[in-house]
């Protein structure tokens, strides 16, 4: 039985159960709240198609009058929601009509608190039939209207006698469950850059692991069950906990579609059992603004916890995601960092993005770098949008990763079987529905209002009824209709929404009450001893906090003289609270922490000898268990390190546009510019930036107030003001775009380009801002390719590209490939017996300087890795030549070039590789290969290969103007794309020719040959000329070669603080070793007479560039941040416009440090006019003859430190 039958049986012996079907859904509704006559009104296509309980047969017509015990009830309870269609009725507000048409005129009900004295006023009813409306929305049978006892303990309740008379002796018992809570709030000690040292020092000792989170912008959401109660961060029954309900519910019929409600249910129940806890982040655009406003209402879980033995148990992430994909619950996007290495790149790819990272940008820093990356079953790109509030990262244990990975392969990601269903009205029309002026629904003078839809008479509804302030009747009317529209499986009745509006209306002698009698009570149990230990350590302290007490209407039925229910929120008002309060806990071994979002039920009861002994008993037994397993965790510093990491994009908006408000509106646009200045300057924020920023802020300044006048915005709508500013001034320039990272709808994060102050960066190699197109212009990143050095030209394909035939005519290009006498060799795959890639590395060992055609398909980032090594320990370029195709949304390549290269691979004979028209499973080969790619779009694939090798060179494949792929190719290639992930997934790599499907196998690759030569006219009809493609691969190479090369647009952004990491070499030292090689060179010091390096102020061996190489590549050097490094000197180049040494880096803690620079120096001096990006050349002058070069045999060492800049 629910808590509001419950307590009708207890307030009337007139309840029947045979009357408890007597409902029909669409004449009759029970207005749950305080105010009984406010309308819900809702569209009237939202209306139909609504399902209707068929009330059984009754003889005559059953009201009764209202009772007061019955007006309480109504009162406190609310209503048994009859029905799960989770749709929202309309009725008229001024009357109950019972399914047989009678109706009973409502009048305004008494109420109180525990802080007021008011006794309960009877309400008057006009008793229209014989039968009466009960307290759950049912007709019931009833002739008698007398006091129950349960009336009589209500208003005793309402008065506040109970606790008044309750007083606290020897029997005195106090039990208290916490309800909800969130992870304890810890302020380090530390500074930020410390607590980042200790994090990667404990995983690299193998101690920890580093977890990091996205943070979703939103507001904290808690749910214990229906019976344990929806919580906020210090307030429930409220509208941001009826929003909570409604989005968590939703997710369920999302997630489960015809399921939803038996699954709702369950989880109720399950939580209840178990006593347990979910916390979400509430991401929702009705509760006011953000950094964004979201895309979708979403809630995604964000901790787990076990309330039932002792101390809260959290769960890991590795459980929170087994428990949510069990329920089919939202997860959050987390990555794992479990070496120094990966550690130490994320802090540096989060210094390289933090002032103009969006999602999209930070979540593929964090995918290259992590050692793990899960995404959540919400994608913040989609659901919430570009602009990120931050990151997350903890300190977590060193199995986390081992132990991530286990769940991951027992819990799959969980189906969505509602996500294309319509489950009525969304979040935002129900509020927008009900989202009334204020005026029609309240006044002073009780006046009337008439709906287009019906007459409501609306009646005076008194701050002193509840002694408080009065709640806003709009934001009552949306709580209404959002508990409504969850349907009862989820939210049964309303008990917690009936009693409080906001956190603070009871008094706090009340308040102070309920606490002081707690504390002098005997503890029932440990956890009960624990949270009067946390409670009177407060109070002793005087540490800034509340503790908020109300009643708990779920025990209502179970109230007595002797026998109070109460929920307390302990509300810390400060953060300086939970500082002081850790630092109590490293003194007092055993405290408890002080949670966030702290909610319990206090039970003060007296006990009899025979309870106390029982009491007694099980105490002793939870104690011991409990001091036996638990861990003072909280209580260490190491334990709970943990950082907060905010991106630039979002605090401009929220805390310097939203939060800037009142004091631009209240004292000026000076103060104004001082407080963003401040604010800038504790962000420690870049000085480009800050000067970028001010321009914006003081424009923005001057155009709200201009459009506001004196009439300040509110910053829960701030948005709807600064959004379309931001849209049209990041218009104007791609430094603005980047400045503001993402706005409007014509602002697309893919356009960005690096940008950094004065449009050049220190090594001069960033287009100037005045080159760069709004769209987004393609850069040149790549230099020339120096004779000394070597190629390897690979091919990222498919069988069938036209690789080999390729190689072939390169080999015997005229004037040599690249236009000089560099050798070409070509290694074919299908010839060489053993590991491929080892033998190419050998042979570019022996060639260093040649040119290496490998002729075998390269499809996985694995062998992309294996030639990027090869390129570092043999000082030679990569060139990935790829087909040209459109691609699709998850793989680079079209059907229409699958089915080219299928058509090619059936036309062969007698292949080395054995894969012809011969092979009976060629088809099956093709598809493995084709599925080798899945999961990158064709921007991706490209994207990547760029960031990599800095270059792609594209094979012409199909004519522009060709006809489209017939319908039966098509389909025959669908057919087996689904059959392959059939046969993969019952056999992963098993072969064709075994395994459940073979006689399927067969059939398909007989249909494919078949289909393919039947269209053998089409397919040699949409190909370009063979010798077409091959004039263009050779000039794109060509072009490479010398420098004139623009690779394509990736649409990767590359933006942030850090632009490039680099060896940091003492001037000093390199100004002495320039005076003794000038001392012992004559021709060293004629050239260094009148260059005037004695003015040298800065000198660095660029590692990698965060344009040039990616921002994985720059974060990777963290690893070795501020460490010291060997240098070898081992040339001077120079000619009449440059000079600089050569250098090659040493190797620290046993890895060699490796610059991504094809040539690594020194920049000395450049003439006026020269970029510093020019020196690059030096190598390639000398080989033509144009400058210098004089060799130190030994090489001069130095040291520098690696550093970001």
């Amino acid at each position: 039985m629910s808590a509001p039958q419950r307590l009708l049986s207890n307030l009337s012996h007139i309840l029947s159960s045979s009357s408890l079907s007597t409902f029909k859904s669409t004449t009759f509704l029970f207005l749950p709240f305080s105010h009984p006559h406010w309308t819900l009104t809702m569209p009237r296509n939202q209306r139909s198609g609504e399902q209707k309980w068929k009330p059984k047969p009754k003889t005559e017509p059953q009201v009764s009058s209202i009772g007061d015990a019955e007006t309480v009830t109504n009162k406190l309870s609310g209503i048994h929601i009859g029905e799960n269609s989770g749709q929202t009725k309309v009725h008229h507000a001024n009357k109950v009509i019972t399914s047989q048409g009678s109706s009973a005129i409502w009048k305004p009900k008494s109420y109180g608190t525990v802080a007021e004295g008011a006794t309960v006023t009877k309400v008057e009813s006009t008793p229209v039939g014989k039968g009466k409306v009960g307290g759950s929305g049912v007709g019931v049978d009833a002739a008698s209207t007398q006091k129950s006892s349960g009336s009589a303990v209500l208003s005793k309740l309402f008065s506040g006698n109970l606790l008044e008379n309750f007083t606290v002796d020897n029997s005195t018992y106090g039990h208290a469950k916490i309800r909800a809570t969130f992870y304890p709030k810890f302020e380090n000690e530390k500074s930020d850059q410390e607590t980042r040292s200790r994090m990667i020092e404990l995983v690299s000792k193998g101690v920890a692991t580093l977890e990091v989170s996205l943070k979703h912008s939103g507001s904290l959401f808690m749910y214990a069950g229906h019976e344990g109660g929806a919580y906020a961060k210090n307030s429930f029954g409220n509208i941001y906990t009826a929003v909570g309900v409604f989005v968590l519910g939703r997710m369920f019929r999302e997630a489960w579609a015809a399921k939803a409600s038996e699954k709702q249910a369950e989880f109720n129940n399950f939580l209840e059992r178990n006593n347990m806890c979910i916390s979400m982040e509430l991401v929702t655009a009705v509760l006011g603004d953000h950094g964004q406003r979201p895309h979708e209402d979403y809630v995604v879980v964000t901790a787990v916890t076990e309330l039932g033995n002792g101390k809260p148990k959290f769960y890991s992430t590795p459980e929170i995601i087994a428990f949510c994909r069990k329920w089919r619950l939202p997860t959050n996007h987390v990555w794992l960092f479990s070496t120094r290495k990966s550690a130490s790149s994320f802090f540096a790819a989060y210094d390289a993005l933090c002032e103009e990272g969006t999602a999209t940008s930070v979540c593929k820093a964090l995918d290259e770098i992590a050692d793990i990356s899960v995404p959540g079953s919400k994608d913040h790109v989609k659901a919430q949008g570009e602009i990120l509030e931050g990151l997350v990262a903890r300190l977590v244990s060193q199995d986390s990763l081992n132990h991530i990975e286990k769940i991951l392969k027992e819990f799959p990601p969980p189906p969505v079987d509602g996500a294309a269903l319509d489950f009525g009205p969304s979040l935002r029309e129900i509020c927008a529905a009900n989202r009334s002026d204020e005026k029609q629904f309240i006044s002073p003078s009780c006046q009337f209002r008439r709906d287009s839809d019906t007459e409501t008479t609306v009646e005076p509804y008194l701050a002193g009824t509840l002694g408080c302030p009065l709640p806003r009747p709009r934001m009552v009317l949306q709580v209404k209709a959002l508990l409504e529209n969850v349907g009862s499986s989820f939210c049964p009745d309303y008990l917690d929404w009936s009693g409080t509006d906001a956190g603070d209306m009871h008094s706090r002698n009340a308040d102070k009450s309920v606490v002081s009698k707690f504390l002098q009570a005997h503890p029932t149990d440990y956890s009960t001893k624990k949270l009067q230990e946390i409670i009177r350590l407060m109070k002793e302290k005087r540490l800034p906090a509340a503790f908020k007490c109300y009643h708990n209407f779920h025990k209502v039925d179970a109230i007595s003289n002797d026998d109070l229910f109460y929920k307390m929120v302990i509300h810390v008002h400060s953060d300086s609270a939970f500082r002081r309060y850790q630092k109590e806990m490293r003194h007092r071994p055993g405290l408890w922490p002080l949670y966030r979002g702290f909610f319990v039920d206090i039970n003060l009861f007296k006990a009899n000898k025979e309870k106390v002994a029982e009491i007694s008993k099980n105490s002793s037994i939870n104690e011991s268990d409990s001091t036996s397993i638990e861990r003072d965790d909280f209580a260490d510093e190491d334990a709970n390190l943990m950082v907060k990491l905010k991106f630039l994009t979002y605090k401009l908006r929220t805390f310097l546009i939203r939060n800037g408000l009142s004091i631009l509106f209240k004292e000026g646009p000076s103060a104004y510019k001082a407080y963003y200045l401040r604010q800038m300057k504790i962000w420690g924020t870049s000085p480009g930036k800050q000067r970028e920023l001010s321009k914006m802020l003081d424009e923005w300044a001057v155009y709200i107030r201009r459009k506001c006048g004196n009439k300040q915005l509110s910053s829960s709508i701030y948005l709807s003001e600064a959004e379309p500013f931001l849209e049209q001034f990041a218009k104007r320039s791609p430094q603005n775009q980047a400045l503001i990272g993402s706005a409007g709808s014509l602002v697309r994060t893919e356009d960005f380009l690096a940008i950094v102050e004065g449009g050049q960066d220190e090594e001069g190699d960033l287009v100037s801002e005045r080159d760069i197109a709004p769209s987004g212009s393609n850069i040149s990143v790549k230099d020339t390719v120096p004779k000394d050095e070597g190629m390897i030209v690979f091919f990222p394909g498919i069988p069938g590209c036209a690789k080999s035939a390729l190689c072939k005519e390169l080999l015997n290009a005229p004037r040599g490939l690249l236009g000089d006498d560099r050798p070409v060799h070509s290694l074919m795959g299908d010839l060489i017996k053993g590991k491929y890639w080892q033998k190419v590395a050998e042979e570019r060992k022996k060639k260093p300087k040649s040119i290496m055609l490998a002729d075998k398909n390269a499809p996985n980032e694995e062998v992309w890795r294996q030639v990027e090594d090869m390129c570092h320990r043999t000082r030679a370029s990569a060139v990935p030549v790829v087909p040209e195709s459109g691609g699709t949304d998850s793989n680079p390549f079209a059907l229409d070039a699958l089915a080219v290269f299928v058509f090619r691979v059936l036309q062969r004979v007698n292949h080395p590789g054995n894969l012809d028209k011969g092979s009976p499973n060629a088809g099956y080969v093709l598809l493995m290969f084709y599925h080798l790619y899945d999961g990158k779009s064709r921007k991706e694939f490209e994207g990547e290969l760029i960031d990599r090798f800095g270059s792609l060179v594209k094979i012409p494949l199909l004519k522009s103007d060709r006809s489209p792929l017939p319908e039966a190719v098509k389909c025959i290639l669908e057919e087996g794309i689904d059959l392959y992930k059939l046969h993969t997934k019952r056999h992963g790599r098993l072969e064709s020719t075994k395994g459940t499907y073979t006689k399927e196998w067969m059939k398909w690759e007989t249909q494919l040959r078949d289909i393919l030569s039947g269209n053998a006219d089409y397919f040699n009809s949409v190909q370009v000329p063979f010798e077409f493609a091959v004039k263009q691969v050779l000039e794109q190479l060509r072009n490479i070669a010398k420098g004139d090369y623009t690779p394509p647009d990736t649409e990767k952004r590359k933006l942030g603080t850090i632009v490039f990491a680099a060896l940091n070499l003492p001037v000093i030292e390199i100004q002495g070793v320039l005076n003794n090689l000038a001392k012992n060179n004559p021709k060293i010091d004629e050239f260094l007479r009148d260059k005037q390096l004695e003015n040298l102020n800065r000198a660095h061996v660029t590692l990698a560039h965060k344009r040039s190489h990616g921002i994985k590549a720059v974060a990777d050097y963290g690893l070795w941040l501020h460490k010291e490094v060997p240098v070898e000197l081992t040339a001077l180049l120079f000619s009449d416009k440059m000079s600089a040494f050569e250098a090659f880096p040493g190797s620290v803690e046993g890895e060699k440090i490796v610059p991504k620079n094809a040539w690594p120096h020194i920049t000395l001096w450049t003439s006026q006019g020269v970029s510093a990006k020019e020196a690059n050349m030096l190598p390639q002058l000398f080989a033509e003859g144009k400058a210098n070069r004089i060799d130190f045999d030994p090489p001069i060492n130095i040291s520098g430190t690696v550093e970001f800049y």
